[in-house]
């Protein structure tokens, strides 16, 4: 029986001199206490040597797999005709056994003489010590956990943290220089400082132009792209109020002038450094944020794979950590984005859709980030898909925005009448017109008002009260009261007369008669009845 063995070195095949001593599996382990007592068990009958790291990693990964490779399948073939296979995997044997026809065991005893081989296996290798054996293995295990793990040293997420940093840096340094070359040779030359925006150009052209008094022989066209401005600065370097200027501190000034347009040079070979390794590592992230934004993103998680972890509402306001616990304090509005807000989506975007833009465009770069950090595909598809579909939405919103503006004066679409009674499309009427009611006019003399209704929780009627008389009885009652009233206005009018020709007294007489008429006529009839 032939045990195969797997080494960080190559593959060892050993002859089993005595299969009896694998009966006792509890006493197998004695057997290999020493190198002597090991050899008359298992003697090396070939070995396999791997040709370099790569060859191991390969061959360790089928093995992981329970594959064959090229090697060890010409191996077998070659040394294991009629003779049983002993393996430490039954996978493995089960491939041995359909692809070459080769019997294998695998089971407890089997188990039991590999570890006894493992540790005498310097001894009975010639060749491979120990010294040897350690670093092989050392190597293997770091190659075959890149391999399972996917690391690639492409993808080391370190480089764009350090970058980014440097060229934040950079950016400060270079303002700082180049403010520090205008107001220095603005005692020189204080009109150009106007004339030349742009700070690089400003330093080459004072680099080049040293005192003023030499602009006018000099040629800045390589320097300034427009011809007026050139023209400009040399009518205004004859006429200019500043001081006069040593060659010392010219040549101060122009040393300055080669540190900020090396610093410039630098930045830029700092930015195409940054965009490739964006482009390589986070490929859809570049494609929806951009370079900047995207490396600015990664250095404020700390990494890739920690940025994956977040959700779009954290990357969102990812920069703003300030502003949202300010908020949450004061309990006040809390921040639409933070790094996220220098994207080129979101710059494009109206002030009152710029909230909407960065939570759709957040929740995309989540999205983004974890396929660049977890997925297999080197590819920007999944980032160039995104931002088609963010810059449709954002072209909705503008043209919601658009309709509302070119319809009616409020915004809301003109409605047209219902009418049940008319065909489509058709001016004709189903039914015919309705006609003038007189029987529902309202006669003069008639209530138009409805008696209330008492509610349902109004308490009973007394017996004694009398039940509501008719419309037609109240209509009567309400005329003679009128006339009662008309009668008592003339008798008033009466004692007042007669109050006048009789003085005071009479008058209270009087009043007292037309008050009470009808208690006079009571006492006369009683008088006749008696």
């Amino acid at each position: 029986m032939l045990v195969l063995f797997e080494t960080p070195a190559g593959f060892a095949l050993f002859k089993v001199l005595d299969e009896g001593k694998l009966d006792k599996v509890e006493d197998l382990w004695k057997e290999f206490t020493t190198s002597d007592s090991a050899r008359k068990v298992v003697e090396l009958k070939a070995f396999n040597k791997f040709e370099n790291t790569s060859d191991a990693l390969s061959a360790a990964t089928l093995i992981i797999d329970s594959k064959l490779t090229k090697g060890l399948r010409k191996f077998l073939q070659k040394h294991c005709e009629g003779e049983t296979l002993a393996v430490a995997d039954s996978k493995l044997g089960n491939a041995i056994k359909e692809k070459l026809k080769i019997d294998c065991l695998h089971n407890s005893a089997v188990m039991e003489l590999m570890r006894g081989l493992r540790n005498q296996l310097t001894e009975l290798i010639s060749g491979l010590g120990a010294q040897d054996l350690g670093p092989m293995s050392l190597g293997l295990s770091h190659s075959l956990s890149r391999y399972k793990l996917k690391f690639s040293p492409e993808k080391v997420d370190t480089m764009i943290i350090q970058a980014i940093g440097l060229l934040d840096d950079l950016d400060k340094e270079l303002n700082t220089y180049a403010m520090r070359v205008r107001e220095w040779y603005g005692w020189h030359f204080p009109e150009l400082t106007k004339i030349v925006a742009d700070n690089i150009q400003y330093a080459k052209v004072v680099k080049m132009m040293g005192d003023r008094t030499n602009a006018v022989d000099l040629d800045f066209s390589e320097i300034l792209s427009d011809d007026d401005v050139e023209s400009q600065l040399k009518e205004v370097a004859v006429i200019s109020m500043g001081t006069e200027v040593s060659e010392l501190d010219l040549l101060n000034i122009r040393e300055l002038c080669d540190q900020v347009l090396a610093l410039s040079e630098y930045r830029a070979q700092l930015f195409d450094y940054l965009r490739s390794r964006m482009n390589t590592i986070a490929p859809n992230l570049t494609a929806l944020v951009g370079e900047l934004v995207g490396a600015r993103l990664i250095a404020h998680g700390g990494s890739l794979v920690n940025l994956a972890k977040q959700p779009g509402s954290t990357i969102q306001i990812l920069g703003a950590e300030k502003a949202l616990f300010r908020a949450l304090k004061t309990k006040h509005a809390t921040p639409k984005y933070g790094l996220i807000y220098h994207a080129s989506l979101i710059g494009q975007a109206a002030p009152k859709h710029k909230g909407k833009i960065s939570r759709s465009l957040a929740a995309k770069t989540a999205l983004a980030i974890r396929y660049d950090a977890l997925g297999d595909g080197g590819d920007n598809s999944i980032g160039l898909e995104s931002r088609v579909k963010l810059e449709t939405r954002l072209r909705v919103l503008e043209g919601k925005e658009l309709g509302r503006s070119a319809g009616s004066a409020k915004g809301k679409p003109k409605i047209e009448v219902y009418e049940k009674d008319r065909k489509k499309g058709a001016g004709a009427l189903i039914t015919a017109a309705k006609t003038y009611n007189p029987a529902a006019d309202l006669v003069l003399g008639q209530s138009t008002e409805e008696t209330p209704k008492k509610p349902e929780g109004a308490s009973k009627k007394r017996k004694h009260e009398a039940e509501p008389a008719p419309a037609e009885e109240t209509i009567q009652e309400d005329g003679e009261q009128e006339g009662q009233k008309k009668k008592k206005k003339k008798k008033s009018k009466e004692i007042e007369e007669s109050a006048d020709a009789d003085g005071g007294k009479k008058k209270k007489k009087k009043s007292k008669e037309g008050e009470e008429p009808p208690v006079a006529a009571s006492e006369g009839e009683k008088k006749e009845k008696k």
